[in-house]
């Protein structure tokens, strides 16, 4: 009896950190972040509309796999047509923007992110009615945004911009069809030393992503830091027929890791890809 006391002591000690950590981003939350991208909006928070796939304890802290599922369909009188996605503790806590059409077939997105601290993982989304439902998951890391950079920096900066669509199956008429496009890119946070320097760089990172199938927009996003190096993001879009899906992707540099008031454009860049059903 006494030895089954003291583990439950020890089981609550150790979870207290990681509650007092939960609430400690529920006042972030509460305080800084809904009243600067939601002001006076309800929000709900359920799973009915996305859920969250994410690790409880990331074993990379800058490359943390992530993934939205949404669990309504995408048509023209109902859809999911933004996604926020925000990362309570990290330096600079938008991580993206996501906005989504009928088009997309599904507002499902995955991707690989950086999480610098224990933070709490939030997704935030709006229908077309205007409706905001929030989804969260609380996660385990440290150091994500100030990982070193890679050691063959100027062989990255070499490929800066490159890009490749790869489909996850084959592709069928009037159905959602997986999609990944890899952007080749260091995504540099502005927190990170160059190993061969020892100089920290300036930030330098994936602002805006657009993807259209045949002109119609299927996934535009505004991005940041938080996204890890060589973006990879995994989409849906519905091809009615034979048609060319298209990314153009823009990059900036920003004089600091967490502000955004000095910050200059930087090269936009394309990809395309033939599509047969």
């Amino acid at each position: 009896m006494k030895y089954s006391k003291l583990l439950s002591a020890i089981f609550i000690t150790t979870l207290l950190p990681f509650a007092a950590i939960a609430a400690e981003d529920e006042k972030i939350w509460n305080n800084v972040l809904k009243p600067e991208y939601f002001a006076q909006q309800a929000i709900e928070e359920s799973d009915n509309v996305i859920e969250l796939e994410a690790p409880v304890r990331a074993e990379d802290p800058a490359l943390v796999p992530f993934k939205i599922v949404s669990k309504i369909k995408q048509t023209k009188e109902h859809y999911i047509r933004r996604i926020l996605v925000l990362v309570d503790n990290n330096p600079f806590p938008f991580v993206g923007d996501f906005e989504f059409t009928p088009e997309s077939g599904k507002a499902d997105i995955a991707m690989r992110i950086r999480v610098n601290s224990n933070s709490n993982i939030r997704a935030i989304a709006q229908t077309n009615d205007g409706k905001l439902t929030m989804t969260k998951k609380f996660v385990k890391a440290s150091g994500g945004c100030s990982a070193p950079i890679g050691a063959n920096l100027d062989e990255a900066m070499k490929r800066l911009g490159k890009m490749k669509f790869r489909l996850d199956g084959d592709v069928k008429v009037g159905e959602p069809t997986s999609v990944q496009l890899m952007i080749s890119h260091p995504n540099i946070t502005g927190m990170q030393m160059d190993q061969v320097t020892r100089f920290i760089k300036k930030a330098h990172f994936v602002k805006d992503v657009k993807v259209s199938f045949n002109g119609k927009p299927v996934l535009t996003a505004k991005t940041d830091i938080a996204i890890s190096t060589d973006p990879n993001f995994r989409f849906y879009f519905v091809p009615e027929k034979a048609g060319e899906l298209k990314a153009e992707v823009t990059d900036t540099s920003c004089e600091t890791p967490t502000k955004r008031d000095v910050c200059t454009k930087g090269n936009t860049y394309t990809e395309t890809f033939k599509i047969q059903p």
